[in-house]
């Protein structure tokens, strides 16, 4: 079984930035793409960004493109989330996600068999 922690959270101040990181540990097999999404309490969750396992492919939601950035490293199971330019709107609660999907995306969170317990981001204005 999959298993995701993810760290890196934390308080910053509008246009600063962050960079959460999530570890996988279990069957490498179960999963061919991970992601994040995020929520905030009383919302949808919303998809962040996915990145294919085998090619590295990334994917990314409207909002955050230019401003995020993810990435993965194979060696030490982890992939990353580089959040640039944040702003207050980006406040939530972020999950790492894994799953075995036919295209890789953050558009389902339904498609994703394996969830992370979240950490927070808070941006201030």
């Amino acid at each position: 079984q999959v298993r995701l922690r993810e760290s890196g959270g934390g308080s910053v101040q509008a246009g600063q930035s962050l960079k959460l990181s999530c570890t996988a540990t279990g069957v490498s097999w179960s999963s061919n793409c991970m992601g994040w999404f995020r929520q905030v309490p009383g919302q949808k969750r919303q998809g962040v960004a996915a990145i294919s396992a085998g090619d590295s492919l990334p994917y990314y939601a409207g909002s955050t493109k230019g401003r995020f950035t993810i990435s993965q490293d194979h060696a030490k199971n982890s992939v990353y989330l580089q959040m640039d330019n944040l702003e207050p709107e980006d406040t939530a609660m972020y999950y790492c996600v894994a799953g075995l999907l036919s295209i890789c995306a953050v558009v389902d969170e339904h498609e994703f068999q394996y969830w992370g317990q979240g950490t927070q981001v808070t941006v201030s204005a």
